[in-house]
């Protein structure tokens, strides 16, 4: 009877072997090997069904009319987060780079051909701040084209767009890359347990460049190149320049092409604001019910 009494008003549902946040199998076999890796985005967590061909929905694609909503949407400044002197061309310019920025050419990981900008831990990375508000700013877009557009290709062309508003000379753009639809496991980003750890750890020696830890690229965790307070944060204009000559190198970039990028994109895309503007509107979300339409 006591015993009935003292379980009273308690939860019905026994916990502690599925629900435990304590020992998991990996903490009693540490050594064990660890094949989740096989398993990244597998075909049955895919919400866009076995079937689903990108390169059939591509032809699909209205490309004149997509390019058109873009150049509205670049001068269409919404009140939840006004553009900067009236242009979001500096916003996409820096969504599309640092996409593209993460890339690193010792395991070809990283980069913008994924949309991984979308999952952890890129999208909580300090040096990605705000990039969230360019991916909302293109979620109608993105809803109005569905899987005929993926996020990895809307984010880089949206990028390409806003040079061409802006005046640049446009080459042409490449369609056909594929989305992935949750984080990935097989890219590492560093040993480091915190956001902007100082960059001793990632290097033999942090006066040498050449010794970053490959396959490594970025100074820093958190960042996508280089620290641009100078070497941990340290102002040292011939250091800096050792380190973005290695980093930019790692990126597959030459010194005409790190001069081209550190002298001009740069300074175009972090021209735009990287604090929270002056305004009560609220930030609308993407919805996150509608798993088809976030991975597509």
């Amino acid at each position: 009877m006591d015993n009935k009494q003292s379980s009273a008003g308690k939860c019905p549902v026994m916990h502690g072997a599925m629900t435990s946040s304590g020992q998991t199998n990996s903490d009693w076999w540490p050594n064990a090997l660890n094949l989740d890796i096989l398993h990244q985005h597998d075909s049955k967590t895919n919400p866009l069904g076995e079937d689903f061909d990108y390169a059939e929905e591509l032809k699909q694609l209205d490309v004149e009319a997509l390019k058109s909503d873009l150049r509205t949407l670049m001068t269409e400044s919404q009140a939840w987060w006004p553009a900067d002197w009236g242009s979001y061309v500096g916003m996409f310019a820096r969504v599309a780079w640092h996409s593209a920025g993460s890339y690193r050419l010792s395991d070809g990981r990283g980069g913008g051909g994924a949309g991984n900008q979308r999952f952890a831990p890129l999208n909580s990375w300090p040096d990605n701040v705000n990039t969230d508000k360019g991916r909302r700013l293109l979620w109608p877009i993105k809803k109005k084209y569905g899987n005929k557009i993926s996020w990895a290709d809307l984010i880089l062309l949206s990028g390409t767009i806003a040079y061409e508003v802006a005046g640049l000379k446009i080459y042409g753009f490449a369609f056909g890359r594929k989305d992935i639809w949750h984080p990935e496991k097989d890219t590492y980003w560093g040993a480091e347990k915190e956001w902007l750890a100082p960059s001793d750890g990632r290097y033999g020696d942090v006066d040498k460049p050449d010794t970053m830890e490959n396959p490594l690229a970025a100074v820093q965790m958190g960042l996508i190149y280089v620290n641009p307070e100078g070497v941990n944060g340290q102002p040292d204009p011939l250091k800096t320049a050792a380190q973005v000559r290695e980093t930019f190198a790692r990126m597959a970039m030459d010194d005409e092409e790190t001069a081209a990028l550190t002298s001009v994109v740069t300074p175009s895309a972090n021209a735009t604001a990287t604090v929270a503007p002056k305004t009560s509107a609220r930030i609308p979300k993407l919805p996150t019910s509608n798993t088809r339409a976030l991975a597509g």
